[in-house]
């Protein structure tokens, strides 16, 4: 017979079993788990190819090892391979990736073969050889070349199609060849320079492009786009801006046919300005024969800029990446005006040097600046916040709203002096100034064409003028933006010269805004950028003003 107090410890030893058996599980759990991304994570950096994790594929996948199917696991983003965790080290090892250059004997070649890829092929694919949708079974199955796109049926691929030569599809005329990379560099080993006979060089229509994409513009799309153009051209094409500078990035230039290098800026109007400044280091350095055309994918909030250059106001993913290197092959070419704006502080002992800006899109005072101010100071401090375009814009909304109420920036007139190619101009009633290059300004609005309803000179970005305008506030951008009034147009000029004479107001150039105090603002041209037009986004007033 069992006295209470052997009842009472056994009791006690099974409630801190029960409590310690799941701790002990959760812990040894979380062990093995921690030991499996510390495995995968070293593979990944240690491998050739670009692996990526997820915990969902977007399409159903199969194993390239085992075959089996799988909900998560790593992926190729230059190859497109897929392996689940436990076959990740296998699949390394034995698949290789999409070489950038060729290496060997292959370096003396002016052809690749096919890169089959075994399994998980683009969803409607058809068969090059029967013409059938390929990927139709719930198994691993078919074939993918990594550098053409063609898919085969498993009972359609034979062996001369492993071996046949590839000629890099749809996109060989942006695509540049892994052996041409090479026979470039063996060249400048031996310190030749002559880069005619080299195929492709010496071909007629090859217009190789160049990828950079800024993967923390607006709505995050960057990492996703530069997975996508891996997929489709050569991986050493695609950069992404977070890591490497566009200055670096753009030396493959000089590698590449003299004007004829076309280049991607996946961003907001804020990269595009980046690399427009690395390409003008560029033509410093001796180097504007090398000098690349530029396209606008738009990932920013405002994307005036793209806008006008025919580029849309934003993407999100509507349109496939293979229609984008479509229109990137069909775009023409434009020139963009660049403007010097010099901000001189006034003072008699003001010692510090002139601050300087190039100026693509717009400069202001007034309104639009102190909402970019409060916009910018806001997202400084949670930038986490602002991962979103439209997050962004009901920001923008949000600091309107509150000077309509609270109007910061009245009686601007009275403040600042403005003067045209040195004609002094009388100001009405205003509380913001704002100088355009381009026609597009706030995110869409046409603001120097307003309604409509009144004859005015045609705005150009390739004319050597700017478009000066005046509003009454945030309000009256508002009714602007919407169409239901005119901006107040103080006309158009070569030189802008505005002299605030007192107290401290909001100026922004190209969306980078500051308070500034008591100062002269001098805008004269600086120089022309190579831009590519995309004509399928225009409208009518796009095609009046782009016609001579």
């Amino acid at each position: 017979m069992e006295g209470p107090g052997g009842a009472d410890w056994r009791l006690a030893l099974w409630t801190l079993f029960s409590v310690l058996l799941p701790v002990l599980i959760t812990a040894w759990c979380s062990f093995q788990r921690s030991r499996r991304q510390l495995l995968i994570r070293d593979i990944f950096r240690k491998s050739k190819h670009d692996w990526h994790y997820t915990d969902l594929f977007g399409q159903p996948s199969y194993c390239c090892v085992c075959a089996q199917h799988m909900l998560r696991g790593a992926f190729c983003g230059c190859c497109g391979l897929r392996a689940s965790e436990r076959c990740l080290k296998k699949a390394d090892q034995r698949f290789l990736c999409k070489e950038i250059m060729t290496r060997g004997a292959g370096a003396a070649q002016s052809s690749i073969p096919h890169h089959w890829v075994r399994g998980n092929v683009p969803l409607c694919s058809c068969c090059v050889v029967c013409k059938q949708q390929c990927g139709t079974q719930p198994k691993l199955c078919d074939y993918r070349c990594a550098w053409c796109q063609y898919t085969v049926h498993d009972e359609c691929m034979v062996d001369c199609l492993r071996t046949e030569e590839c000629t890099f599809g749809e996109f060989k005329d942006l695509i540049i060849p892994p052996y041409y990379l090479s026979t470039i560099n063996q060249m400048r080993k031996d310190k030749k320079t002559s880069y005619e006979k080299v195929i492709p060089y010496c071909r007629k229509h090859w217009m190789p492009v160049i990828i950079l994409a800024n993967t923390r513009s607006g709505n995050n799309m960057g990492e996703t786009l530069l997975g996508e153009f891996k997929m489709l051209l050569n991986p050493v094409q695609v950069f992404d801006l977070s890591k490497i500078a566009p200055a670096k990035a753009l030396q493959l230039c000089t590698l590449l046919p003299c004007n004829a290098v076309r280049v991607l800026v996946c961003g907001g109007d804020g990269t595009v300005g980046w690399v427009l400044d690395a390409i003008d280091e560029m033509k410093i350095k001796g180097q504007e024969r090398y000098i690349p055309q530029v396209a606008i994918l738009p990932l920013g909030t405002g994307n005036d800029l793209s806008n006008t250059l025919g580029w849309g106001a934003g993407y999100a993913g509507e349109v496939p990446v293979e229609q984008i290197l479509r229109n990137v092959m069909e775009a023409d070419g434009i020139k963009l005006d660049r403007w010097k704006v010099q901000v001189t502080n006034k003072g008699y002992y003001n010692l510090r040097k002139p601050k300087v800006f190039t100026m693509n899109n717009y400069f202001s005072i007034g309104p639009d600046a102190l909402m970019a101010l409060n916009f910018h100071a806001h997202r400084e401090k949670t930038p986490s916040l602002f991962s979103s375009r439209i997050i962004n814009k009901a920001v923008y909304f949000f600091y309107g709203t509150k000077d309509c109420l609270v109007q910061e920036c009245k009686d601007l007139n009275k403040k600042v002096e403005l003067e045209l190619d040195g004609e002094r101009i009388e100001l009405p009633n205003l509380e913001g100034i704002i100088v355009l290059n381009i026609g597009y300004w706030g995110g869409g609005c046409r603001l120097w064409e307003g309604m409509g309803d009144e004859p005015y000179p045609l705005a150009r970005h390739d004319d050597g003028l700017l478009e000066v305008v005046g509003v009454h506030g945030s309000f009256h951008c508002a009714q602007i933006q919407v169409k239901l009034a005119n901006p107040v147009r103080l006309g158009q000029a070569h030189t802008v010269r505005l002299i605030l004479k007192s107290s401290k107001m909001p100026m922004q150039v190209d969306g980078e805004p500051w308070a500034q105090g008591p100062c002269t603002v001098t805008i004269t041209h600086k120089t022309h950028a190579l831009m590519l037009y995309h004509s399928g986004e225009q409208t009518d007033d796009d095609a009046s003003s782009l016609s001579e």
